[in-house]
Parts: structure tokens; sequence; C-alpha cells
């Protein structure tokens, strides 16, 4: 029983973690997919045009979809962190290397940012190269996409042993890529 009970436990510590681990994963492609969803749908603004509201120009679409991703992130049931998200990005998807379109690429990170719908984005921009204004929602339409880096920290007593062994957060992340909408 002293030997059993011991291996029981760290596997029943490790399922649990693993559970953890499955629920934010979870989370974070939900809101990727949040955040790809709202760049698709509002294209590149056409400020009124197609039914989107007038104040949606340009110069705000990417706000809005940094501002669907925190929603996700805060709202109610979810158990993602938002202070260990690192870093978001909104970029032009390439076929060809099945990633980011190199010069296409808008970053945030953690800070104060800007008002969205009364509430403050809690992400940055803090480099980016690819304005709203000139994405291509025509007969060949760009295809954008959403990722977020994501730092979880073990909560289970077997994070307290993992630790002990140099390992105290698992580096997450998640993509998620549509089409814009003409």
């Amino acid at each position: 029983m002293a030997v059993i009970l011991p291996l029981l436990m760290i596997l029943l510590l490790a399922l649990v973690e693993f559970g953890f681990v499955f629920a934010n994963y979870q989370g974070l492609e939900y809101a990727t997919r949040e955040g790809a969803r709202t760049a698709a749908a509002l294209a590149n603004g056409q400020n009124g045009q197609n039914g989107l509201p007038a104040a949606t120009t340009c110069a705000t679409i990417d706000n809005q979809v940094i501002a669907a991703v925190q929603r996700v992130i805060t709202g109610k049931g979810s158990i993602v962190t938002l202070a260990n998200v690192s870093q978001i990005r909104i970029f032009k998807y390439d076929d060809a290397s099945g990633g980011p379109l190199t010069g296409s690429i808008n970053v945030w990170t953690p800070g104060t940012g800007p008002l969205v719908d009364g509430v403050a984005l809690k992400f940055v921009q803090t480099s980016g190269s690819w304005n709203a204004c000139t994405r291509n929602n025509g007969v060949t339409p760009d295809v954008v996409g959403v990722d977020l880096t994501y730092s979880y920290h073990l909560t289970t007593g077997l994070g307290a042993l993992l630790r002990w062994a140099g390992a105290s957060s698992i580096a997450m992340t998640d993509k998620t890529v549509m089409v814009l909408n003409p």
C-alpha cells in the first residue's frame, strides 16, 4: 500500500491536471475562433456598408478583433487567465508556408489599450504592418488569422512536484484562420 498509493495519487493528479490543461486549451480555441470570425465578418470596414455599423472603420477593426478575444477569455465559464496571455497576433495567412505572411502581422501585447464598447482592452498594439484598410475581400479574398500565446500554470499538487523538477508552466498556442467575407 505504501508503494502503490503515492503512484495512484500521482496518476490521479495527472488526470486532474490534464483536465485543466484541456479546458484551458478549449478556451483558447474558442477565443481565437471568435477573433478570426470577427475579423472575417468586418473585413476591411467599408464604413457602414454591407450592414456594418457606421462607427466600424478600417482603423477600428483590429480593436474589435482583440475585444472579441478578450470577451471570450474574461467571459463567465472561462477558466483561461487573461494575465497569462502574452501575445495576440492578427495576420494575413499564407497558404504556401501554412502560417503568417511575412510583413503582414499585427502584434498585440498586454497593456492598456483603447476603449471598445465602453470596455478598455487589456492589450495594446506593439507592432503591425497589415493595415485593415488594405485587406482584400473581393473576388480572391485574403485569409485572416488570429493566434495567441498563453502560459498555463500548473494548479494541482502535481504542479508542486513538477516545479521541483524545473517545470512550472506549459506554453500553449492556438491559431484560427478564416476567409474574409465579401
